[in-house]
């Protein structure tokens, strides 16, 4: 079995792709040792073209999928994690850019783990909405052909870190403790066990709007038993694109506080408030004294 997959969906993006592709290209683990599967959501564009490109260069296989009306990340990634051969999957977004030692981190990570690890990479440029004048000052002075170089200058200066790292300041960087660590299990640079992933039963194709598939997936996992960690070394860039319309995420946390119907989970309807969000999720479990999700269900089981 392969040490891992890379799972990237992609829907009209050949550009941001052939720049996720030409950087895994690069990568220090073995390309015998991974595969990347691209996952089409119904693409219009030169999305296949690019691949065949790469047909030489990386283990490379595509999926495609016709596209449905809505949001499909969901059931396009869901395609390369059944088909999937790595024993882990590394969950990646098209337009983020891999410095070349994030595989081997996020491989490392789980060979010596004592258990199920949910494991999050570190993504320069990732803010919420970046302002236009912000996003072309990154476009200038970024080298997306070279992600070692833009990533090393990054580090040095200090500039455009991952916007997490306010909660890595608060928790620590060793946080799989926290009530909710699902809360930061962001796809766009995350990996889990290929095999709990299928268990947990992957993502949910019901959600076909903008946001929150990864908070439900992180969840599972985390119920499963999967320990929540993060790793620098498996950094990545973010290229400043337009992002997807987030009309819609306020109704998939409400949808997912039914799902789950937990005082926990429950706290997602606030998400849209912002009153609770990722980044205090924590201190207001905390401060309400809410039960964690098996102490409620187990009393929920007793009466």
């Amino acid at each position: 079995m392969l040490r891992c997959s890379v799972v990237i969906p992609t829907y009209n993006r050949d550009r941001l792709l052939r720049f996720t592709l030409q950087a895994l290209a690069r990568q220090t683990l073995p390309a015998a040792e991974f595969e990347v599967l691209v996952c089409d959501d119904g693409s219009t564009d030169e999305t296949r073209t690019v691949v065949d490109e790469f047909a030489g260069r990386l283990p490379i296989r595509y999926f495609h999928q016709e596209k449905r009306e809505g949001f499909g990340a969901s059931s396009a990634r869901n395609l390369g994690i059944r088909a999937a051969r790595g024993e882990t999957c590394v969950l990646l977004d098209c337009g983020v850019l891999p410095h070349s030692g994030l595989l081997q981190a996020h491989v490392d990570s789980h060979a010596s783990a004592t258990g199920p690890l949910a494991l999050i990479g570190y993504v320069y440029c990732l803010m919420i909405n970046p302002d236009p004048e912000g996003a072309a000052e990154m476009n200038a002075t970024l080298d997306f052909d070279d992600v070692d170089r833009s990533i090393g200058l990054l580090r040095a200066n200090g500039r455009w870190p991952d916007i997490r790292d306010q909660y890595y300041a608060k928790y620590g960087e060793d946080f799989g403790r926290q009530p909710a660590p699902w809360a930061i299990y962001w796809t766009c640079n995350v990996s889990a066990p290929t095999a709990l992933l299928r268990e947990i039963g992957m993502f949910d194709e019901s959600l076909r709007t903008w946001g929150g598939e990864d908070l439900d997936v992180g969840y599972r996992l985390y119920r499963a038993g999967a320990y929540f960690a993060v790793n620098r070394a498996a950094a990545a860039l973010h290229v400043p694109h337009e992002r997807e319309s987030k009309q819609g995420e306020g109704s998939n946390y409400e949808y997912l506080a039914a799902k789950y119907g937990t005082p926990i989970t429950a706290l997602l309807r606030e998400f849209e408030s912002l009153d609770v969000h990722p980044f205090n999720i924590n201190d207001v479990i905390r401060e309400r004294g809410l039960p964690s999700c098996d102490e409620f269900e187990g009393r929920v089981a007793a009466r």
